[in-house]
């Protein structure tokens, strides 16, 4: 029973197997401090300085690796009763909702793919007059526009057909994609049919008139919302448009079963040429303001536009963290973790398994989760720079959710239109205090620090039928992209102002504020691993030995510390659902991501510090033509087109296929000393020999595929000519 007499809403559990992830991260630490006195003992006479650079690294990863078993020591997980929900709230006493919905680019996200996740959350499993779904559409297409009008016909049919056949996942593309026709029942399957003739006609139309790139004529005379286009000079430089197309108070919204439909809005805010839009963040705020005078719902879900709803009681499950009469008044957000609805067998371009289905939970037992920008249920009290009291908790304690809001929302059309407006943010509190924080690449980990340092909790929530199902990136360029813009605002963060040590005190815990560390190093991170990379085979060429002989004893840490190490990252990974070659994929992404990724990070933000450089947001794209999307499919690795991030990875692949051909080729040579070599330079050939094996890939797409997904011969002949230079200058 909870403290009101009540009994609790969730309940929250350790991780199991916590004495054995302990036992093997003191044993690690053991190891590390073996090596530590290995490396501090036998200081070289000569090349100390290549010692001294092996040893820096390694105490890098030593600190890195105990942040890491800071953010897994007591991870947490929940678990709640929509039953007890149920029976505690009548649906008029259900809380409200805005859902918001972000899209860019009608070019890299195709509109039938944003309607359809406008619609998959417009089914969920709640009242539908407590729903108000915004769509923002920061690319200002009539396209889209044009979907979403399409879109808010079909829910007409598609809500009720979800209600009666308890469909999941709710979004129609992803449900006929798997769902089989039913065979039992000759009325559902009748009713099935039709309704998936429906979708199809609608998606028809939509493609047809995206391929054409403009509404018709006569579409635009179907809806006074197209006239807004008149003023439109480019996506960059138009007024706010602001139409509601279905509202949900007018006793006429309603679907073919006479039941209320959730309100439906679209919002493209106002730009202009010399005004900095913020990119998502700006876009976030402007819904904020319009939604809190269209519906204004206490709770707000934001979603990317590729995030579909795949668990009708996402929204439910939410609110039995947030009505929890003991602890719900003090969480701002319950975070979801993001899965992907296209990840291969093996993941060839890596995931976030770990990061969202441990790390994440690890962060929850620290103090509570990061946001990560999608599928996130806010308090909007939190989103509006409240800091949390006890005055402020005896309110949340105290309040109603019945309250109605008077009048249509159709009336505040032009009222809201100046809430989105380019300039209403001058001198305010909005992107600072108030909102979405603007100041960081990744705007969403600022914010969510930004809430947690005010006296906020958050939670994190992974239900077994996943919340939410997206769509990863399905080259190899678009998944470094997107990390070196991760690795980017991560490394902004931590050196400015709103480093966690700082930002963070006093009311974020020191274990919160270090597990924050574990991204917001990911940039720095790439100058140990390219010295590990590059250094140990330069020395091969040079016959300088880093590490102690095979045969020696002080071997032993180091072997313990690599085997081990790798080994509990391989179980934990086909715990969380992965597979073996995954795994490898994993390793293959990490290395990739820490010699580019990461790299190219650092050097823009050191470029952005001294003003030779301004922020910009990339977009991953989310479809990929027929070619590229078959080599998806087959798990064949993507290069295709320049990019200085192929060059590196090209070079310093060459790089160690040369050393390890001239270690080779020397121990032929020698013939009866070739044991002696090993045993002297066998650790380092051990690493070349992995990196080699890491860099299959690289090979293969330099040398042997002849797609048009292969290495490009430019970057070729450039890291062929740069590996070959090392390779010279290390003899000379």
């Amino acid at each position: 029973m909870g403290k009101n007499g009540y009994l609790p809403l969730f309940e929250t559990k350790p991780a199991g197997g916590l004495v054995f992830f302990r036992s093997y991260a003191a044993s690690i630490f053991i190891g590390i401090c073996f090596i530590c006195f290995h490396r501090v003992s036998y200081f070289p006479v000569t090349e100390r300085w290549v010692w001294v650079g092996m040893f820096v690294a390694e105490l890098w990863f030593s600190f890195y690796f105990f942040i890491t078993v800071i953010v897994k020591w007591n991870p947490v997980f929940r678990s709640t009763f929509k039953d007890r929900l149920s029976s505690r709230f009548e649906e008029e006493e259900l809380p409200g909702v805005d859902i918001f919905v972000c899209t860019a680019d009608p070019r890299l996200e195709p509109p039938t793919m944003v309607v359809s996740t406008v619609l998959s959350v417009m089914a969920y499993d709640y009242p539908p007059h407590k729903l108000s779904v915004y769509l923002s559409d920061d690319g200002c297409s009539d396209l889209t526009f044009y979907a979403l009008l399409e879109a808010s016909g079909f829910a007409q049919l598609w809500l009720p057909f979800c209600r009666k056949l308890k469909v999941e996942p709710t979004s129609p593309e992803a449900y006929f994609q798997t769902t089989p026709e039913p065979v039992d029942d000759v009325f559902m399957a009748n009713e099935w049919l039709i309704i998936k003739k429906s979708y199809e006609d609608m998606k028809n139309r939509i493609e047809s008139i995206t391929s054409l790139g403009k509404v018709p004529a006569y579409r635009r005379k179907e809806h006074n919302g197209f006239d807004e286009w008149d003023f439109v000079l480019s996506p960059h430089h138009h007024p706010s448009i602001l139409q509601i197309l279905i509202d949900g108070r007018d006793p006429n919204a309603i679907d073919i079963e006479g039941k209320a439909l959730p309100t439906l809005v679209y919002l493209a805010r106002e730009k202009r040429p010399q005004i900095h839009h913020n990119f998502k963040a700006g876009a976030l705020n402007a819904l904020i303001r319009v939604s809190s005078k269209v519906s204004n719902a206490p709770f707000i879900l934001n979603v990317d536009c590729d995030m579909f709803s795949n668990n009708s009681k996402a929204i439910r499950d939410a609110l039995c963290f947030f009505l929890d009469e003991g602890n719900g008044h003090e969480i701002a957000y319950v975070q979801y973790p993001q899965a992907f609805d296209n990840l291969t067998e093996n993941e060839i371009y890596g995931s976030l398994r770990v990061l969202m289905k441990l790390e994440l939970a690890g962060f929850d037992g620290n103090g509570g989760p990061c946001y990560v920008g999608t599928g996130c249920v806010h308090r909007r009290e939190s989103l509006s720079g409240m800091k949390y009291s006890e005055e402020l908790a005896v309110e949340l304690k105290a309040m109603k959710y019945d309250k109605k809001i008077i009048g249509s929302a159709s009336f505040n059309e032009e009222d809201c239109k100046a809430l989105a407006s380019c300039t209403y943010e001058e001198n305010t509190p909005w992107g600072k205090e108030k909102g979405v924080k603007y100041e960081s690449l990744v705007e969403d980990v600022l914010t969510g620090m930004s809430i947690q340092s005010k006296g906020w909790r958050s939670v994190f929530f992974n239900p077994q039928r996943e919340a939410f199902l997206g769509m990863g990136p399905t080259t190899l360029l678009d998944t470094l992209v997107q990390h070196k813009r991760w690795g980017e605002g991560e490394l902004q963060i931590l050196l400015s102002k709103h480093c966690p040590f700082v930002y963070g005190r006093p009311n974020m815990p020191l274990k919160l504020q270090l597990s924050y560390c574990i991204y917001n190093l990911w940039a720095p991170n790439c100058f140990a691993t390219l010295y590990y990379v590059f250094v140990p085979s330069f020395c091969l060429f040079r016959g300088i030995s880093l590490f102690p002989k095979i045969s020696s004893s002080w071997g032993i840490p180091y072997l313990y510390v690599i085997f081990v190490h790798r080994v509990h990252s391989l179980v934990e990974y086909v715990w969380l659902g992965g597979t073996v070659r995954g795994w490898l994929n994993e390793q293959r992404m990490w290395m990739f991501k820490r010699t580019t990724s990461y790299l190219f990070a650092a050097i823009d933000h050191m470029l952005k510090l001294f003003g030779f450089s301004k922020s910009a947001f990339a977009i991953t794209g989310k479809v990929a033509d027929d070619d590229v999307h078959r080599r998806y499919e087959q798990e064949i690795m993507e290069f295709g087109t320049w990019s200085p991030m192929f060059t590196v990875l090209a070079t310093l692949a060459l790089f160690n296929l040369l050393g390890l051909i001239a270690v080779v080729t020397n121990n032929v040579a020698i013939g009866d000393a070739r044991m002696k070599i090993f045993d002297v330079f066998g650790f380092q050939i051990l690493l070349c020999y992995v990196l080699v094996f890491i860099n299959l890939p690289i090979y293969q797409g330099m040398f042997f595929r002849k797609d048009s997904g292969k290495m490009p011969a430019s970057v070729t002949l450039q890291s062929v000519a740069f590996a070959l230079l090392a390779s010279t200058l290390t003899i000379y």
